[in-house]
């Protein structure tokens, strides 16, 4: 009987951080597999990973394009190792699918409290939506020309399927399930994750990459609104 707490990829060409993360991890009660690159963590990548931890700056393939791989068929989370923390870095990262980001030299205690909070959404939104199949209810919400699969963790539009991350589909889902109500970030990141936000706030990165899937603009929304020094809400 498997007893660890989940299936962990590590991908780092610096065999320090490996080793280092791979001790911490098994630690930890975590399986761990180790990529030297992203070419070996696409080629490592399956089902029964339960997370991913790349890292940006790789040779062969980087973690940026690895992360895009991967993310094209399956939806584990993804956290970018990188020393890059512009706002246009991290926008390229959860352009690609991640979930979250960690700067190096990171914490391991903030390494830890991310990926147990990100494998706790997983576990919980794949166990709503067990009971939601058990009980027959209606797995697709409707909202203007969007379809929210739930099932999929996917929107249709325009009989296209839009693939979201698990964050931004959570995100989504909180307006569209709680419409005319003004989040704010924090209140965001507590509704979501019934936590406090750790460290800087990613939320208006989510929310403009989630603007860009749906064609959305900031100026004259459609979906996502601005509610200016308050919040985002839809209508």
């Amino acid at each position: 009987m498997n007893t660890t707490k989940g299936k962990i990829l590590v991908a780092d060409d610096e065999k320090d951080i490996r080793d280092i993360l791979n001790l911490l991890l098994i630690g930890e009660g975590y399986e761990v597999v180790l990529a030297e690159n992203g070419q070996e963590a696409v080629n490592l990548s399956n089902d029964s990973i339960d997370l991913y931890i790349l890292d940006v700056n790789m040779p062969i393939m980087t973690g940026f394009l690895a992360g895009s791989e991967i993310r094209k068929k399956y939806l584990a989370p993804i956290i970018f190792l990188t020393a890059y923390t512009g706002e246009s870095d991290k926008v390229m990262g959860f352009s690609v699918g991640a979930d979250d980001y960690i700067a190096k030299p990171f914490s391991n205690m903030e390494l830890l409290l991310k990926i147990k909070a990100l494998l706790r959404r997983v576990k919980q939104y794949s166990k709503n939506n067990k009971e939601a199949n058990k009980s027959n209810d209606n797995s697709k919400i409707l909202y203007k020309d969007l379809i929210l699969d739930l099932n999929s963790q996917s929107v249709i539009k325009d009989n296209n399927v839009i693939v979201l991350t698990y964050t931004e589909f959570k995100i989504l889902e909180l307006f569209i399930t709680h419409p005319k109500k003004i989040y704010s970030l924090d209140n965001i990141y507590q509704s979501i994750w019934q936590e406090d936000a750790i460290g800087d706030s990613t939320i208006m990165v989510h929310i403009k990459n989630l603007r860009k899937k749906l064609g959305d603009s900031s100026k004259n929304p459609i979906y996502i609104k601005t509610a200016w020094g308050k919040g985002y809400y839809v209508d």
